[in-house]
């Protein structure tokens, strides 16, 4: 029998005549839903960052129907100043997406020269000219801080780097993992072919020295279209947690770029993990489990309904062999026909890098720990297809046993003769046989 729906209280006299027995049943049955543990409560996602009025209490929901109503507040009246309140979180955090971010403002881009999200884009070329005057002050900081330009060849500066990124940098939202960047893994990154010393930019607390903030930018060759332009990736901008109101990343940003356009490049690429204006491209990341028990024990990954750990385990099981005939390591000797393979491949993109043997030489050739490369040769020594993923550690928080998950990530693979598909799982094969947990 169909539960008739609430009825409000204020219902004008002699309108609605309830019969007593049905009011009781209902008196009852409300409550004890409210006496006892609202089970809406147990269900909220843990990725509920910027949205917990609504997880908390989604529309439509029994327990949202089943709470008194205040006679003072109209019911449209509620709803509007929840549906305020779910406009006003939504705006406070990042963006995560698209629509998050037409509603979001950006009160340091919308000051940058970069596209607006609403921007319609007829043309391409640069939005700024390149200037001829360029500040030669660093910028200010706020009071009781001073820069630093960071020596990463210093064993004691690498390592307090290493210290601020760790204790600081990315984390997932829940705050259960956080990279975890090895030192020599930090030198890889920041130390490619043509980078400066002046592009590791430092935050340092002035009294004690502490290092607090950091921004990096190295060098890259970038072809849009048809053109190549010299330009700089920034990366690792990070900023202590107890500073992150100080308004600090700002001034890194701003900073950083004094510095390269000194250097006399005024363009730069990026990445990040929400929105900002305006993205030129997107990458989703796909997981794939090389040891489902660890991820299911540090709560990675879930086990999905009717599956077992066991039935886990045998759906992601692998074999201890590579298929693809011919695939070796690379060795020095193979940089100048893994550079044609990689230049050749990334002109199917409007945007992409543009790699000399030098610079193919320091990505991809292999360093424990750090990165792998393999190379396929076929019968008659021509390099036909390569693959690699580089090695990345994540601290393990409020673990009890297990504090750190290693993970490959996919870099590099182009395949010409080889199926895509078999050069992908035979990366899995050795990742696993390395000792990494995921992929």
């Amino acid at each position: 029998m169909r539960r008739r729906p609430s009825t409000p209280r204020e219902v004008p006299e002699g309108t609605w005549v309830p019969k007593r027995k049905r009011r009781n049943r209902r008196e009852k049955r409300r409550n004890h839903i409210l006496e006892a543990p609202s089970q809406t409560l147990h269900l909220i996602p843990r990725r509920s960052r910027f949205s917990s009025l609504q997880n908390t209490t989604p529309s439509g929901s029994r327990f949202q129907r089943e709470q008194p109503r205040s006679p003072a507040i109209p019911m449209q009246k509620l709803q509007d100043i929840q549906r305020a309140m779910e406009l006003l979180s939504a705006c406070q955090g990042p963006a995560r997406n698209i629509d998050e971010a037409a509603k979001h403002r950006y009160q340091f881009w919308d000051t940058q020269p970069v596209p607006k999200l609403n921007e319609v884009i007829t043309s391409h070329g640069a939005i700024e000219a390149d200037k001829d005057n360029v500040r030669q002050e660093p910028y200010s900081l706020p009071q009781g801080f001073m820069w630093d330009t960071l020596d990463l060849g210093n064993a004691e500066v690498l390592k307090e780097l290493y210290t601020l990124l760790n204790e600081n940098y990315v984390e997932d939202d829940d705050n259960m993992f956080r990279f975890d960047y090895s030192p020599e893994f930090l030198l890889w990154a920041l130390r490619p072919p043509g980078w400066l010393l002046q592009w590791h930019c430092g935050v340092r607390v002035s009294s004690n020295k502490k290092l607090v903030g950091f921004i990096s930018a190295i060098p890259a060759n970038i072809r849009i279209y048809d053109s190549v332009k010299k330009m700089v990736e920034i990366n690792f901008l990070c900023v202590h947690k107890k500073l992150r109101s100080k308004r600090v990343a700002p001034v890194l940003i701003r900073e950083i770029t004094r510095r390269v356009n000194l250097e006399g490049i005024f363009q730069a690429v990026y990445t990040a993990g929400v929105v900002l204006p305006k993205p030129v491209a997107t990458c989703r990341y796909w997981h794939r489990s090389l040891n489902p028990r660890k991820l299911v024990e540090v709560k990675f990954s879930h086990l999905s309904r009717n599956m077992t750990l066991q039935r886990t385990m045998k759906l992601y099981r692998l074999p201890d062999v590579t298929k693809t005939s011919g695939l070796r390591p690379m060795e020095p000797r193979d940089v100048k026909a893994v550079r044609e393979l990689t230049n050749s491949y990334l002109k199917r993109f409007h945007l992409a890098p543009v790699m000399d043997e030098e610079e193919v030489a320091h990505w991809f050739l292999p360093k424990e720990h750090i990165v792998d490369t393999f190379v396929v040769e076929n019968s008659s020594g021509k390099l036909t297809d390569f693959l690699s993923f580089y090695t990345l550690p994540s601290t393990v928080m409020h673990h009890p046993a297990h504090k750190s998950l290693k993970a490959a990530y996919s870099f590099y693979n182009i395949h010409t003769e080889t199926p895509l598909l078999d050069l992908m799982n035979d990366a899995l094969i050795i990742a696993k046989l390395v000792g990494l947990v995921l992929q």
